[in-house]
C-alpha cells in the first residue's frame, strides 16, 4: 500500500505559545505532497520534518486568519532564493489572493517561478484539484470569516495480481495490465483463467478531512461520511463552550461528535487553546464520545489507515 502521511507541523491556535507552533499540515500521499494552512514558522517545521521545499507543489489555504496564512508569502519568498523554477499552486479565497500578490510585489518582484493562485469559494462543497490518484474536495466550514476545510480522497486502484498463480498457468506478462483492470487471462494453449483466481481485491481507497476553524456544524457529518481519518479543530473543552459559541470554534465533545455521527475511523484533534498546558482534558472529553480519538502534536507523522 503506497504512503498517506499527515506531517503535523502545528496544532496550536491564534495566539503563540512556546509550546505550539500555528496549525499547519503536509498531507503526504502516493509521493506527492500537499500543505494545509501556513502559518509563521512553516519554513522551520518543514526543515524540522525533513521535507524538502522542492517536492512542495501546492498549498491549501482555509481562511485568511494569520495563524493559518502569515507563513506563505516567507515560505514563497523562500523558495525563490533557492531558485526555484517549478510552479506553485496556491488555493484560498481571492481576497487573500489580491493580498499575496500585492506583498510579493513588495518583497520579492522578481521570483524564478510561477504563483498560480486557485481562487477557492469556501461556501461550496466541490472538487478543486484532481491527478491520476486522488482528487481533493472543499468543506464549507462556519467561522467568524469565509472559511473551508479539504477534503483527500484516493482514487480506487486495481487489483493485486498474484504472481505464482501467472506462474502456476504459465500466462504471460503481456497479459498483466489487462488482467488489473479486470481481464481474465489466457493461457498458451488457449485455457481461460478467471480474473479472480489471478488476482488479489486492491486495497481500499483512504480519506482524509482537514475541517479547520469552524464552530459545530450538526449537518456536516453528512459530507465526511466514512472518512479513513478525519482532523477537526478542538480549540476549547467543553466547560467553554459560551466561547466556542462566541468567536465560532469547536469543542472537543463537538468535534467527536461528528466523528461519530459520520462513523469516520480515526479522529485527529487539533487548533487548542492557549489557555491548556495539557490537552489531555480534551482527548478524555472526545473519547467519552468518540474512542478512537488522539490528540495531534508538532512533528508526529500519522499514517491514514483503511
Amino acid at each position: 500500500m503506497e504512503p498517506f502521511v499527515i506531517h503535523i507541523l502545528g496544532c496550536g491556535s491564534a495566539l503563540p505559545t512556546l509550546r505550539h507552533y500555528p496549525a499547519m499540515q503536509i498531507v503526504e500521499i502516493r509521493g506527492k505532497q500537499f500543505m494545509i494552512d501556513c502559518g509563521e514558522g512553516a519554513q522551520l517545521q518543514l526543515r524540522r520534518h525533513r521535507i524538502r521545499f522542492t517536492r512542495l507543489s501546492h498549498v491549501f489555504i482555509s481562511h485568511q486568519h494569520g495563524d493559518h496564512c502569515l507563513g506563505l508569502v516567507g515560505m514563497i519568498s523562500s523558495f525563490g532564493l533557492l531558485d526555484r523554477t517549478a510552479p506553485l499552486h496556491v488555493y484560498g479565497v481571492a481576497e487573500l489572493g489580491d493580498m499575496v500578490r500585492r506583498q510579493l510585489d513588495f518583497f520579492c518582484p522578481h521570483l524564478s517561478f510561477e504563483l498560480c493562485w486557485h481562487d477557492v469559494d469556501p461556501t461550496q462543497h466541490s472538487v478543486v484539484y484532481e491527478d491520476r490518484s486522488l482528487t481533493v474536495e472543499t468543506l464549507p466550514l462556519c467561522h467568524t470569516v469565509p472559511c473551508c476545510g479539504y477534503l483527500f480522497r484516493e482514487k480506487p486502484t486495481l487489483a493485486h495480481i498474484r504472481p505464482e498463480m501467472l506462474r502456476c498457468y504459465d500466462i504471460p506478462m503481456s497479459q498483466v495490465n489487462n488482467i488489473k483492470a479486470g481481464a481474465d487471462g489466457l493461457t498458451p494453449d488457449g485455457q481461460v483463467v478467471s480474473f479472480s483466481k489471478l488476482t488479489l481485491p486492491p486495497d481500499p481507497p483512504r480519506s482524509y478531512a482537514y475541517c479547520s476553524d469552524t464552530c459545530y456544524m450538526p449537518e456536516l457529518h453528512g459530507l465526511l461520511r466514512g472518512v479513513t481519518t478525519l482532523y477537526h479543530e478542538a480549540t476549547y473543552a467543553a466547560d467553554h463552550i459560551d466561547n466556542a459559541r462566541k468567536y465560532k470554534h469547536s469543542t472537543a465533545a463537538q468535534a467527536a461528535t461528528v466523528a461519530r455521527d459520520a462513523g469516520v475511523g480515526q479522529l485527529l484533534l487539533g487548533h487548542y487553546s492557549q489557555r491548556y498546558d495539557d490537552e489531555n482534558v480534551l482527548l478524555r472529553e472526545a473519547q467519552q464520545i468518540f474512542p478512537n480519538t488522539m490528540l495531534t502534536q508538532e512533528m508526529q507523522s500519522i499514517d491514514v489507515m483503511a
